[in-house]
């Protein structure tokens, strides 16, 4: 039974109270302390899943033998009557049925947070930040220090597209405004999804392809041996509509965003659309945001250049058949963000982007003694930006377009779950998958478009195909392991840049010519489980991923206006292989709830970007000549070692004033060097931090401080020490249920947060542009959330 219907079932009938006089009745019950944990669902990390059975109430479907009914997942629901307590908001999601930490941020958490990009929303969380380079408009998730090419972005099981990947000032094109859920998977289970996830993946969902049948609380729905949002399950489906509706204002940017979500269902269909936007002025910042350059005049206390737009919309459908689904939706994402820093600022840089996604998903039960599910995926992206700015920033006549990027891709990814079997020593559940894509990128020269080798990494594209299996064995309940692989074969195909002698090893020039490198990454990994006393659970994981270079490290050879770099491509980079070891300690249930992580990674032939310090304007003649202003990056290899941890706790200290009161804290810290112990660039600081928090059913109360400390380990060339910062945030929220029938709305989440409360310079030591670029200063976000 799901999160959201046992909550609908116990609040069901509550009526509204307005916010102010809630107040003093909700502190002044007496109520005893409890703490309900909520069970914690996600789809990313494993293609083996376990699903609780519940007999159907059909009889028209009692002549469906055994087995098959014991393929139907998560079939019907109880009655409200035998429905348990309703989890709290604002409890900590630990999930520890897995053989890797994975950070969960729900749906009430994701409207209490807001952010216009996953990296903004994911920023404070144990292990993980954002990139930041255009705070609210591009930042993209950094785990453990790793970046782009090693962590992989996913939404509803496929490829979120875009251009994130190839270059920190682009968008990711996944809106927490349309995101239900998001999981950030680290360990074994990245093989999944390829060797570009040896970092982690984050992993967003929504319903634009309905995987249930919607729930309007009063008809009666069929369950197709598949879930249901429905009291019962029995008589046919009458169609039926509900909306939810998310806003929100935040006084730091004057920011004002808003988001629909119809759900609608009858027979054996179920639709869904939404349409979402925001808009936000150049965001307040602490003080004079250019460390550099202390001669230039800014307006209003505001941070030049950071002002955003975007938008979008989705629609699609499902059609449910005896034991299946299968169903598409097609998606569209447009932006128009400015990029903030002395160069953004001086020549009006924005960007404007869009993107046109098609998906397909579905899943079958077949009634087969061997196969217990059939899941497949399909997704094809269509993106494109236009990079627009001041060739001469003295003549607003040449404003225009300085770059284009394009990226179009398909992919299909297919799984099969086999029946669990008896090998006498353990239960052995097997799942294997078929991975294939294709992806074509642009970014010609602006100058001249149709030159041949004269783009960033024209012509490009690349093709991949992978198969992998993942094998669990669980010896007893309280014992599990886990053995999985994956081998892929990328195949790229571009053209090399023009190299003057000084940037290649081997000291030789090299002009440009086609090159069509191909690779076979082998990964595996292997995990152990372990219930342990007390309600922990330990986990020990290794895992042995091998990474193909990825276009851009190949081929890149010239300017990036919006990033202010010259790239430089290197075509002789091999395989990068990575050996990790993680051992975890969880524990999710009881008033002491925590998670602890520690890892220790080995890569051999680490490939990065590495600033040289000379500068650069269009071509290599260009490098090193005075008032040149691309720093010119090199795409290199080395050894590399990357060690660290991370802690998360909540403790319910106990009851007060009809609620529950307590303490929660975090901390983590990575290290990485070069096996010559020089420092791998752009890594995030040691930070810990710490508040208290006071909920009861339908209020939390919270106030968190985040100390990140100095980041003095820096690259020996172009890379500067970060001081460090203390993050202060509180919130309140309200959540009701309310009476339809007087107020429209079944459900209303409303609330204030309150960040950087201290109004300190914040800058992320991760960021290119972070000596330029200040993040947001003190502001409130005020936020409500309706169900209709």
């Amino acid at each position: 039974m799901s999160f959201e219907l046992r909550r609908a079932q116990r609040l069901g009938g509550a009526s509204l109270l307005l916010l102010g006089a809630a107040a003093t009745p909700a502190l002044a019950q007496d109520k005893p302390a409890s703490t309900e944990i909520p069970a914690v669902t996600v789809t990313a990390p494993s293609p083996i899943v376990r699903r609780a059975v519940v007999p159907t109430r059909n009889p028209g479907r009692a002549t469906r033998t055994a087995r098959a009914r014991s393929h139907e997942r998560a079939a019907v629901a109880t009655p409200a009557a035998s429905t348990p307590a309703v989890p709290q908001q604002g409890v900590l999601p630990i999930v520890t049925n897995q053989f890797a930490t994975v950070t969960v941020v729900p749906n009430e958490e994701i409207r209490r947070e807001g952010g216009g990009q996953l990296g903004d929303l994911l920023f404070s969380k144990p292990g993980i930040t954002g990139s930041s380079f255009a705070p609210g408009a591009s930042s993209r998730p950094i785990i453990r220090g790793l970046d782009v090419n090693r962590v992989g972005i996913v939404e509803n099981g496929t490829n979120a597209g875009g251009a994130s990947d190839l270059g920190e000032d682009h968008f990711v094109p996944i809106d927490p405004l349309a995101t239900n859920q998001v999981e950030v998977v680290r360990g074994p289970a990245a093989l999944r999804y390829g060797s570009t996830s040896i970092g982690g993946v984050v992993s967003a969902t929504n319903n634009r392809i309905p995987d249930a049948l919607p729930n309007c609380g009063a008809q009666p729905f069929q369950s197709f041996g598949l879930p249901v949002k429905a009291p019962l399950a029995g008589a046919a489906t009458s169609p039926c509509v509900t909306a939810e509706t998310r806003s929100a204002f935040s006084s730091v940017d004057r920011g004002v965003e808003s988001g629909v979500l119809l759900d609608t269902g009858g027979g054996n269909y179920a639709f869904h659309a939404d349409v979402y936007g925001r808009n936000t002025t150049d965001y307040s910042i602490p003080s004079y945001p250019y460390l550099a350059d202390q001669t230039r005049s800014i307006a209003n206390g505001r941070q030049p250049n950071s002002a955003t737009r975007s938008d979008g919309g989705s629609i699609g459908g499902s059609y449910f058949f005896q034991g299946g689904y299968i169903g598409a939706a097609i998606t569209q994402n447009d932006a128009l963000y400015h990029i903030p820093g002395i160069d953004g600022a001086d020549h009006n840089t924005r960007i404007d982007a869009h993107q046109t996604k098609i998906n397909v998903k579905g899943e079958y039960h077949p009634d087969a003694a061997a196969i217990e599910i059939v899941r497949f995926w399909a997704g094809a992206t269509d993106y494109r930006h236009n990079e627009i700015g001041l060739a001469d920033p003295a003549d607003p006549n040449t404003d225009g377009v300085r770059q284009t990027f394009t990226n179009k891709e398909q992919e299909i990814r297919t799984e099969v779950q086999l029946m669990p079997f008896n090998a006498r020593f353990a239960e052995v559940t097997t799942a294997f998958g078929f991975q294939a894509g294709h992806q074509e990128l642009t970014a010609p020269s602006p100058d001249d478009p149709g030159a041949l080798f004269n783009g960033l990494w024209d012509p490009n594209r690349n093709y991949r195909v992978a198969g992998y299996v993942f094998n669990e064995f669980k010896f007893s309940e309280q014992t599990r392991a886990q053995i999985a692989g994956r081998i892929e074969h990328v195949e790229l195909h571009g053209s090399t840049p023009d190299f003057p002698a000084d940037f290649l090893p081997d000291g030789s020039p090299q002009t440009s010519i086609v090159h069509n490198p191909s690779f076979t990454p082998k990964s595996g990994s292997i995990g152990l489980l372990q219930d342990l006393p007390g309600g922990m659970v330990g986990s020990i994981t290794a895992q042995y991923v091998e990474r193909a270079p990825k276009p851009a490290e190949l081929f890149s050879r010239g300017g990036h206006d919006a990033t202010a770099t010259f790239d430089i491509g290197n075509p002789n980079l091999t395989i990068e292989t990575a050996k990790s070891v993680e051992i975890g300690l969880r524990k999710a249930t009881g008033p002491f709830r925590f998670e602890a992580t520690a890892f220790y990674t080995h890569f051999d032939n680490f490939i990065y970007r590495r600033l040289t310090g000379v500068m650069c304007d269009g071509d290599f003649a260009s490098c090193g000549t005075p008032g040149a202003e691309l720093n010119l990056a090199v795409y290199s290899q080395r050894n590399a070692n990357f060690r660290g941890g991370e802690f998360q706790s909540q403790f319910d200290v106990g009851a007060f004033q009809g609620g529950i009161w307590g303490i929660e804290n975090q901390f983590d810290v990575v290290r990485a060097t070069f096996t010559d112990g020089t420092n791998v660039p752009r890594i995030p600081p040691l930070r810990l931090g710490g508040g208290v928090f006071w909920r009861d059913d339908n209020w939390l109360m919270r106030v968190n401080l985040l100390h990140a400390f100095a980041q003095n380990n820096v690259a020996v060339i172009a890379e500067t020490p970060t001081p460090g910062y203390n993050l202060l945030k509180a919130e309140v929220s309200y959540k009701t249920k309310l009476n339809p029938n007087a107020f429209g709305a079944r459900e209303m989440l409303v609330g204030l947060v309150g960040n950087n409360l201290l109004n300190e310079n914040i800058r992320n030591s991760v960021s290119y542009t972070k000596d330029e670029v200040l993040m947001p200063g003190i502001g409130v976000r005020a936020f409500a959330n309706f169900k209709f």
